[in-house]
């Protein structure tokens, strides 16, 4: 009763023209910016937060609330139509997303992230709202070992986004592992794997990797084939850009799996949407009746990691409210700015700010429809990119990916990365190599490695911590399980053919 007493304050505070002004603002540019390769969420309200300092606190947390989630809608656009991933959660709409628009369906692709960002956002709010205490208290309990848990539970997830061969998706993962690992040991202030060059010091970006490996390499391989017209063919008729009920009805199950698994992710500090986003598309092609066809443009492909990308959203932000502890480097950001308007998140939180809290909390509602409502319409207009002819699109790809890569570090050198990465995409493609696991193993490797080395200095050196603790070796054994799925799989098929061949 309190909750609903609460958001229905909230909701005086949204609906107030200036509020309203700004949450659109919020989404709006969040869109804009999530559609370019490498501006995700953090960067852009680092960028925007000086301009906030002469808003009153409430209008300016609706405004960065609203460039979050929207930013992190926005990167599905460029993924889908161009296989340009616009943030790193991205990555994986690029797996079914692209191939739908290959097939002529990027307009019904961009519906169906548009309605699980809703879905998923909506249940974000919701989770927020109604369990963000017991959730918070739950997350607390995390510690290094069940972070590494976690992680192993994410890589064992290259099972499922294997392609025809295992052996070459665990290459795949080993090569990200190795890149995730170049850099200073912050444990031991060494260097590693850096060839003696400064510049690699710092690692290797994830952005640098991920539109090499897909957008360039995707680019190579098609410039291969000197084909004429269009990239990709162009869908005709409202029929044609917008999801049928049909592949509504494929992605219902899709939009609950990545609300729930974004949502419980997000609440734990550190784990991400990228994390979620791989995750969710797991689960949803393990559950499935037809696994094998994900990879080729299936509808749930795209609705599972979206919902998950957004839901995720509002996860991150319980513990930044209720606890005071941010999970990420964009909830990092609003923390700092929580600090500069002389407000403290925490469990004083709700009690002490309500009408901050309750505006926050409506306003996502709020955003969440304005943004159904924006980028619904704007399909057809996105849909006319698929008439640029190939040797416009090309250096288009070209010019947006060595834009992209060059905002985020400002080093020529991460372009000439962007390059050698674009080459390593194109030859995993000629060699049938899976890319998604490589940024898998590129995403999970550092924090894997900082969880397994913190565990171990927790025990002095015991591996039993890992199997100790109850959520730890659950999730570790979930892990074994899922990597031994292949080799049940391989003998029940030789049993089935011995069966056959006997009689």
């Amino acid at each position: 009763m309190e909750a609903l007493i609460g958001l229905g304050q909230g909701f005086a505070v949204a609906l107030q023209p200036m509020n309203l002004f700004w949450c659109f603002i919020g989404v709006f540019l969040g869109t804009v910016i999530g559609v370019l390769p490498g501006l995700g969420p953090a960067a852009t309200i680092a960028m925007l937060l000086p301009l906030t300092f002469n808003m009153p606190p409430t209008s300016a947390v609706i405004m960065l609330a609203g460039i979050y989630y929207g930013a992190k809608y926005g990167g599905s656009t460029t993924a889908i139509l161009l296989n340009v991933p616009g943030e790193s959660a991205s990555v994986v709409t690029c797996l079914d997303g692209y191939q739908m628009a290959r097939k002529g369906r990027g307009g019904a692709a961009l519906g169906i992230a548009a309605i699980s960002s809703f879905v998923a956002g909506t249940f974000g709010v919701l989770g927020l709202m109604l369990l963000a205490p017991p959730l918070a208290k739950f997350a607390l309990t995390f510690s290094s070992p069940e972070y590494f848990a976690l992680m192993s539970l994410g890589l064992a997830m290259v099972v499922l986004l294997a392609g025809a061969s295992m052996v070459k998706a665990l290459l795949a993962m080993l090569v990200g592992l190795w890149i995730a690992s170049m850099g200073i040991d912050l444990f031991s202030d060494s260097a590693r794997f850096t060839f003696g060059t400064a510049h690699l010091l710092d690692g290797i970006d994830f952005v640098v990797v991920a539109i090499g490996v897909f957008a360039l390499g995707e680019v190579l391989g098609n410039m291969e084939k000197r084909g004429e017209g269009t990239l990709l063919p162009v869908p005709k008729g409202l029929r044609n850009l917008l999801p049928t009920m049909a592949e509504l009805k494929a992605c219902r199950f899709a939009f609950v799996n990545g609300s729930v698994i974004g949502f419980l992710i997000g609440v734990l500090p550190g784990a991400g949407s990228t994390i979620a986003s791989f995750i969710s598309y797991g689960v949803e092609k393990a559950m499935s009746k037809h696994p094998e066809k994900f990879g080729t443009g299936v509808p749930e492909g795209v609705a599972a990691p979206e919902g998950a990308n957004n839901s995720e959203t509002g996860g991150s932000l319980v513990p930044l409210l209720t606890l005071g502890i941010p999970g990420s480097g964009t909830t990092a950001i609003l923390l700092a700015a929580f600090i500069l308007w002389g407000l403290r998140p925490g469990p004083l939180m709700i009690q002490d700010n309500p009408e901050l809290f309750w505006g926050l909390v409506a306003s996502m509602y709020v955003g969440n429809v304005m943004l159904l409502v924006l980028n619904l319409p704007l399909i057809p207009l996105f849909a006319q990119i698929l008439k640029v002819r190939e040797y416009l699109l090309y250096p288009i790809i070209f010019g947006i990916s060595l834009v992209g890569v060059y905002t985020v570090s400002g080093s020529i050198f991460d372009c000439v990365l962007l390059a050698l990465f674009g080459l390593l995409g194109y030859l995993m493609r000629r060699l049938d190599y899976p890319s998604a696991p490589l940024i898998l193993g590129l995403v999970l490797g550092n924090l894997m490695e900082r969880a397994l080395r913190q565990s171990l200095m927790m025990s002095n050196g015991d591996m039993s911590i890992f199997v100790s603790r109850p959520i730890s070796a659950t999730m570790l054994f979930l892990a074994v399980v899922l990597l031994c799925l292949p080799l049940f799989r391989k003998f029940n098929s030789l049993r089935i053919k011995a069966i056959e061949e006997n009689g």
